[in-house]
């Protein structure tokens, strides 16, 4: 039997505003002695730790100047930003799901813009 809960609220985080959250429940349970960080707690504070490479305002602008381009949606903004990739072949990978190709200019204008931040 499979117990389904009900989505009740959506919404997209970068890596460093996961980060910030994160901080705030395990400062919060370090102060009870006697509660323990869950193993997937633990490891979800370790992985934001290790691939937090912006500000959470800097990621922020970053997918607001990501949405301006023309073929960049919100999930793909917050993708690009968590990535953050570096080069054409790690740019198409976060595209290998969608519908359509992007030229060589249209990366390179996403690239441009993840330079800035990166």
């Amino acid at each position: 039997m499979t117990i389904f809960k009900e989505i009740v609220d959506e919404e997209f985080l970068t890596v460093s505003e996961t980060k910030e959250l994160l901080a705030d429940i395990e400062a919060e349970r370090a102060l009870d002695e006697d509660r323990e960080l869950p193993y997937e707690l633990a490891r979800a504070i370790e992985h934001a730790n290790r691939f937090t490479a912006l500000e959470p305002e800097e990621a922020q602008q970053l997918v607001d100047d990501l949405q301006e381009l023309e073929k960049v949606d919100e999930p793909t903004a917050y993708k690009i930003t968590n990535l953050l990739p570096r080069n054409r072949d790690e740019l198409r990978s976060v595209y290998s799901q969608q519908r359509y190709t992007l030229s060589g200019d249209e990366l390179d204008d996403i690239l441009n813009v993840v330079a800035k931040y990166a």
